[in-house]
């Protein structure tokens, strides 16, 4: 069978376990996503990130680090960026009209610059980021993470920021597709249901997908339900995800899946689903990875992990889902292709310089 490693997983602690490093290790990991539990210092996360490697030298390395709250990283020299709003509010400082567009603009490049670097510096490949969701006022989870509320001004701004993160030689993803601004529940607890008919949501906020389809390196779709579409949640939609995302609006790069230990990933069309058939489903839907995180540090020490991983090979055996050269090649094209600059190199470098004098 051809190899394709989709699962991106977690780690429980500072330092790789045995049981950390024979998950890695698996042929179906295809990379690991770190949070704030995994960060003590940049020693520190340097060198959890060169343990990984040595398990594999492919893996790659991800975290969510946007800026504002959603940001894993915030001390010993971390740069505490802003939320995505603050660029948005830096673009309608003269109403939207003026240079103050343009300086947002060049904002939000050096502010992507300044979170590639820094992560890159210590052995972070990349960051599910930017918010492309628009900024509709009712949603918590969003809320000050979107850029803006006009899809125009979203869709630059995030330009902008994916921009500066190539710059340090990091890949993109616009996420949540085809949004996830307008409804209010949040789908790490509950299962939100966005009513709109397709027009109205690809003339909005599915709208940034379309303009960025030959910029952006990855998207991940929403745990969102659109009934008027499909009745499964977009990352476990065909249509949404073949049909619009790649068909319709000829998007090219990679899909991750949203965590599928969320409650909106762990319900299609009614029916309360394992780990492995979410995984299987988003898979066959179009996903080129799926990502399982916050499982190793439950009780039950990473069995949730193990099961996703045995269960996925057993349905690879029974060719419930099939390994795809073309999503092994998407993974493997988010890795950096160039070395990043350690971190004493980095306080030197004038861009750098240049750009922390440029973010809001």
């Amino acid at each position: 069978m051809t190899e394709h490693a989709p699962v991106i997983l977690d780690v429980a602690g500072l330092q790789l376990t045995d049981a950390d490093r024979r998950r890695l290790a698996h042929p179906l990991c295809g990379g690991m996503i770190l949070f704030a539990r995994n960060w003590q210092d940049r020693e520190q996360l340097a060198r959890l990130c060169a343990e990984v490697k040595a398990v594999r030298e492919d893996l790659l390395i991800c975290v969510d680090h946007e800026g504002g709250r959603v940001q894993r990283f915030r001390t010993d020299g971390f740069t505490r960026l802003p939320p995505m709003r603050a660029f948005g509010e830096l673009w309608m400082r003269d109403g939207g009209k003026g240079a103050s567009a343009m300086q947002a603009t060049d904002a939000a490049t050096a502010a992507g610059y300044v979170l590639a670097a820094e992560l890159r510096a210590c052995g972070v490949d990349f960051s599910f980021t930017p918010v492309l969701d628009l900024d509709w006022g009712g949603s918590g989870v969003i809320g000050d993470r979107a850029f803006h509320r006009d899809a125009r001004v979203a869709a630059l701004l995030a330009k902008s920021l994916a921009h500066g993160l190539l710059q340090a030689g990091m890949a993109s993803c616009g996420k949540h597709f085809p949004g996830h601004g307008f409804v209010k529940a949040d789908s790490h607890v509950a299962i939100p249901v966005d009513q709109r008919s397709l027009k109205a949501i690809l003339a909005d906020d599915a709208a940034p997908y379309g303009w960025l389809s030959s910029s952006l390196s990855s998207v991940m779709p929403a745990h969102v339900i659109y009934p008027q579409v499909d009745a499964r949640p977009a990352g476990f939609s065909s249509r949404w995800l073949n049909g619009i995302l790649r068909g319709q609006l000829g998007f090219q790069g990679a899909v991750f899946s949203d965590d599928l230990s969320m409650a909106g990933a762990r319900v299609i069309e009614g029916r309360q689903v394992g780990y492995t058939e979410a995984a299987v489903t988003a898979l066959n839907a179009g996903c080129d990875m799926v990502l399982l995180c916050n499982q190793s540090v439950e009780t039950e020490g990473g069995a949730a992990v193990d099961e996703l991983l045995e269960g996925l090979a057993a349905a690879q055996e029974q060719r419930q889902w099939q390994s795809s050269e073309a999503s092994e090649q998407r993974r493997l094209e988010l890795l950096p292709a160039r070395p990043a600059l350690s971190w004493d190199a980095l306080m030197a470098e004038p861009r750098y310089m240049r750009a922390l004098d440029l973010l809001p």
